[in-house]
């Protein structure tokens, strides 16, 4: 589980499943997760779509993309080799795109040209 090897890690990584229902809906996970400073970590590509219609600042969001592997060890392993270069990003609002071979970050809030 991602959670665990975070936790292991050093970080402070809540499960959805440990403060709301598993089957909570994306806007109740957003806003529990901007309410409690927290970054969600999903390969649920919804969340990024939600957040640029909500134009919110927070909170911020690591997606893992399709093609990443799916084994939550490999995840946890991704993110913590990327995790000190988007940090910074993380704390002041950005939608982090996590691949195999490069990470993307787009800040928020997400506005139109």
């Amino acid at each position: 589980m991602v959670v665990r090897e975070l936790r292991v890690a050093g970080h402070d990584a809540v499960h959805i499943g440990e403060v709301l229902r598993l089957d909570a809906p994306d806007v109740d996970i957003l806003e529990h997760a901007a309410q409690e400073a927290r970054v969600i970590v999903a390969a649920d590509t919804d969340f990024g779509e939600r957040l640029a219609a909500r134009r919110a600042a927070q909170p911020s969001v690591v997606l893992f993309h399709r093609q990443t592997g799916r084994r939550p060890r490999e995840q946890a392993a991704l993110l913590l080799a990327n995790l000190s270069s988007v940090e910074a990003d993380l704390h002041g609002g950005a939608i982090v795109v996590v691949e195999e071979r490069r990470v993307r970050v787009r800040a928020l809030p997400i506005t139109e040209p």
